[in-house]
């Protein structure tokens, strides 16, 4: 057998290569080399699909920061670099009728420290302290303490709690007040310590403090404010919406370092409070109050109320009640001393309710100054039997005569000829048994019984017992009389502005006729006897008219009667009434007769009150007409 060439086809040998090639077929190798390519683009392909949902899903999340949640960001960021403040309006001032402020408030701050930033002594908390910043902070509370102290008073281990103070995480707080209605000048001299010292951490804001020039004037109508400047009592609490004015409030944009120059600000300006001008005349005021507590003590009464009134309008010229009050030294204030009885208190008003039932009695035709009565010893009255203060057999009075001995018995058998429906309705008409509308706080209704009343209700209120009134109440009514008939509810507050000193309208109610002309022009004849009933009733140079009042007291403790109100409302003058002054007694154990210990203090007001608004003197003198007659 031949043998072909090593190397070559049908040797059955290797080849060069060392791999067998018998039998290969031609495609063979190109095979191969198509799957690795085609591995090689599918790892391509799927690079590609991971790189595109990347990128969908960034840019769906740019979508989403830069148009969907844009806003939202934005408002983020702009609350996070925006700060602001408010700005505390002026509390509105109370004046008198003169224009003599009675309440005001001046500027003062409310001094501030910053635990935080005194524990750091100012030094950023993002900052690394060295050795000597470390060091001096370390002693800043302390010396922080001792220049409070020095500034503030005490010693500087009563403001170590402040300057260190933590919150409820444990952290140091970054906010504790130290010491509210500070003068400005006293955090002046705080801050150039501070500087000295190149010490950091206290701050101030605005904290007015209200203050009364006036004292204990007018207190008990005026009012308080309680230690956040909230009206808390009088005047300042029932007008606080008016004078506490309405915040404003300074916001701009700032960064770590401060207020950032070109940023947004924004500032809603402070609305300042109303400011009023009362009625009131601070000097009568004060002449008023002096009398009153005279009295008081002197009889040595549990309290006692004086109003002095224009006739005319209703308006109140002096409001006292006694025992009172310095409203800039609540501290040494009791709640008995806060009350003011001349509108929270109410009581039998007694005799001086004469007035009213005769003005009734004589509106209705029933009765004259000279309608002769018969006054017995006593006249029976449901159970029991109605007396006088002093003791009598029979007795033939007018109702001039009525009134000026002020017989309860007389009275009652007068009022008899009205009906109890009739008597109800003029005694709703003399502003009785419901509130006057004046702007204080805890006015009483008073009581006063419906047209059902029985018929020895009817007989106790015709001279005042078995109802109840407010000083204020009678002494409107009382004005009523003296005004023609013409009720004015009474008024306190005489004008208001507000804080660019634009004037603000104040309500008033206009007048009302109660009685007629002629019925009041009759009941003045009657008081007018009550004056010329004896010598030491006058005051000088004036005619003036009167009604004196005594009336038996319910003691609560007891549901029984028990000491005395003594009461007098004195009027002048007589010829063109002006002014009024009603003076009531609580409970006065030296003497308890109105005429006895109220009329004396009623009588030394008007004697003030007539000259000090210019009313003339009288030209005439008070005719004596009958008081009794003959049978």
């Amino acid at each position: 057998m031949s043998q072909g060439r090593p190397g070559t086809a049908g040797s059955g040998r290797p080849g060069p290569s060392g791999a067998r090639t018998r039998n290969r077929r031609p495609d063979q190798g190109g095979g191969q080399r198509r799957a690795g390519l085609a591995s090689q683009r599918g790892r391509l392909t799927l690079t590609l699909v991971i790189l595109m949902i990347g990128m969908v899903a960034l840019a769906g999340r740019a979508l989403q920061l830069q148009a969907i949640e844009a806003p939202a960001y934005a408002a983020s960021a702009a609350a996070n670099i925006q700060r602001g403040y408010n700005l505390l309006p002026a509390r509105g001032q109370i004046a008198d009728r003169n224009g003599v402020v009675m309440a005001a408030s001046e500027p003062a701050v409310r001094i501030i420290v910053d635990p935080r930033m005194i524990s750091r002594n100012g030094v950023d908390e993002r900052v690394s302290m060295g050795p000597k910043e470390t060091q001096k902070a370390a002693a800043a509370p302390k010396a922080v303490a001792k220049i409070l102290a020095k500034r503030l008073g005490g010693v500087p281990e009563d403001y170590r709690d402040e300057v260190t103070q933590k919150g409820s995480d444990g952290k140091l707080s970054r906010y504790v007040v130290v010491k509210r209605h500070v003068s400005s000048y006293i955090f002046d001299l705080i801050t150039k310590d501070m500087d000295a010292g190149n010490w950091y951490g206290v701050f101030s804001s605005s904290d007015p403090v209200r203050t009364y020039p006036s004292g204990t004037v007018a207190s008990n109508v005026i009012g308080f404010v309680n230690g956040d400047g909230v009206g808390a009592g009088g005047l300042e609490y029932t007008l606080n919406s008016q004078l506490k004015g309405t915040e404003g409030k300074e916001s701009y944009e700032a960064s770590t370092y401060g207020r950032i120059p070109l940023g947004r600000n924004t500032l809603v300006p402070a609305v300042d409070g109303v400011s009023y001008n009362l009625t009131l005349d601070s000097q009568m005021q004060l002449t008023t109050q002096n009398a009153l507590a005279t009295a008081v003590r002197n009889t040595k009464a549990e309290s006692g109320e004086a109003i002095v009134m224009n006739v005319r309008t209703g308006e109140i010229l002096a409001m006292a009640s006694m025992p009172t009050f310095d409203s800039s030294k609540l501290e040494r204030t009791t709640s008995n001393e806060i009350t003011n009885r001349a509108v929270e208190t109410s009581y039998e008003p007694g005799s001086v309710e004469k007035v009213l039932t005769m003005a009734a009695l004589a509106d209705k035709g029933l009765v004259a100054p000279d309608t002769r009565v018969r006054v017995p010893a006593s006249v029976t009255s449901g159970d029991g039997k109605i007396t006088d203060s002093f003791d009598h057999d029979g007795l033939y009075l007018t109702a001039r005569g009525v009134i000026a001995y002020s017989s309860n018995i007389g009275t009652t058998l007068l009022a008899r000829k009205l009906s109890k429906s009739d008597f109800s309705s003029y005694l709703k008409a003399f502003g009785l048994g419901r509130s006057t509308g004046l702007p204080l706080p805890g006015e009483a209704d008073g009581t006063i019984p419906g047209p059902s009343m029985p018929d020895f209700t009817r007989d106790q209120i015709s001279f005042g017992q078995g109802m109840s009134v407010t000083a204020v109440q009678e002494a409107a009514a009382v004005a009523a009389v003296a005004n023609g008939g013409v009720y004015h509810a009474p008024t306190i507050i005489a004008s208001a502005r507000d804080g660019d000193g634009n004037p603000v309208s104040v309500t008033r109610a206009p007048g009302r006729r109660v009685v007629s002309a002629k019925a009041a022009a009759e009941v003045r004849d009657m008081m007018e006897a009550v004056v010329t009933l004896k010598s030491d009733r006058a005051v000088p140079g004036y005619r003036t008219i009167g009604k004196t009042g005594t009336a038996q007291r319910i003691d609560p403790t007891c549901h029984c009667y028990r000491g005395y109100t003594a009461s007098y409302a004195g009027i002048g003058p007589s010829e063109d009434p002006s002014i009024l002054t009603y003076v009531v007694l609580n409970n006065p154990t030296k003497g308890h007769q109105g005429s006895e210990v109220a009329l004396p203090v009623a009588r030394q007001i008007l004697s003030v009150a007539l000259p000090r608004y210019g009313i003339e003197p009288s030209t005439t003198k008070a005719p004596k007409a009958p008081l009794e007659y003959k049978p």
